[in-house]
């Protein structure tokens, strides 16, 4: 402590320039350091609401943060005959991977579904193709699964009343019009949608005509139709817009939204032979992670292109 006259104030400069020792300063160090930690701290735990101690959530747009602990990996048969198929579209949005891989599997170990985490990594240099990615994720899902959610890698669901379980009467889409925060048209079935293998066979997958990002969930809903498959979509949830969290940055994250060649045109068509009979692909290595305690397998995959059919898998 300092002592002063009093009435006469005592500024630090003047403090340090005249009596400075090494002492001194390695103590005003060491306070600085305490107080930078403490904001850290406060910054992510002070901000938000956590539930039950379990997960804490931010205010929007920022992610969550982890669960604290470790999750658990233990596949519980006692939890019921059915597994499910996490099948993830991915290329290079490792920070969304970091959150949503501990958060969906936290999740869903809370509501007793049977899961496995598939992360399809497209490796090669064609333009992102979700649709041919969630149709590598069903032909390389195993034997030990009998469902899948084509789910997006920023979408995370934030009501614990979301059902992900088996849906034997038909699809179920999860992130619907009334509930997504984005997109509200009626024919809308992307985000997340569960359907079981069978289901997903008898449409024959998706197309592997759309690279580049949007439209093959609208052709996707045709199929369903097709397929004579009813739609089923949640009910008695009140959260609206805010039951799930978009942790996609647009700013960041551009999106290849560019039409070229005779794509313009063909987006809007029905590809009535495409799917899983002519997805053409290979597996280049598999890597089984676990990101805080919840496991996931990614499937680095080379998507293959008939530029014939397609040219516009490839920019310019």
């Amino acid at each position: 402590l300092l002592e002063v006259p009093e009435g006469k104030p005592v500024y630090l400069n003047e403090y340090l320039s005249g009596k400075c020792t090494v002492y001194k300063l390695f103590g005003l160090c060491m306070v600085l350091v305490l107080v930078s930690l403490l904001w850290l701290q406060l910054s992510c735990s002070g901000d938000m609401s956590a539930t039950h101690g379990e997960r804490c959530m931010p205010q929007q747009p920022a992610p969550p943060c982890p669960a604290s602990g470790q999750a658990s990996v233990v596949d519980d048969p006692s939890w019921g005959p059915h597994k499910l198929a996490i099948v993830v579209p991915f290329r290079e949005r490792f920070e969304e991977l970091l959150v949503f891989v501990p958060f969906i599997h936290t999740f869903l170990n809370k509501k007793k579904i049977r899961h496995k985490i598939l992360i399809i990594n497209q490796v090669d240099h064609y333009r992102f193709n979700r649709a041919s990615l969630i149709n590598v994720g069903y032909l390389e899902s195993g034997n030990d699964t009998d469902y899948l959610a084509m789910h997006d890698v920023d979408l995370l669901p934030l009501n614990d009343a979301l059902d992900y379980g088996f849906p034997e009467e038909g699809p179920f889409h999860v992130a619907s019009p009334e509930l997504h925060p984005l997109y509200h048209y009626k024919t809308y079935v992307g985000g997340i949608l569960l359907l079981t293998k069978k289901h997903y066979h008898m449409c024959n997958g998706m197309s592997n005509r759309f690279w580049g990002w949007g439209r093959e969930d609208d052709e996707f809903y045709r199929r369903l139709r097709k397929a004579e498959l009813q739609l089923f979509r949640p009910s008695g949830i009140t959260t609206g817009y805010k039951t799930f969290l978009h942790v996609h940055d647009p700013a960041w994250r551009k999106r290849d939204q560019k039409r070229v060649a005779a794509q313009k045109q063909e987006q809007f068509k029905v590809d009535p032979e495409g799917g899983l009979t002519n997805i053409r692909y290979e597996v280049e290595s598999r890597q089984e992670l676990t990101i805080s305690g919840a496991p996931c397998t990614v499937i680095n995959t080379k998507l293959e292109c008939d530029q014939n059919q397609t040219p516009w898998c490839l920019l310019g």
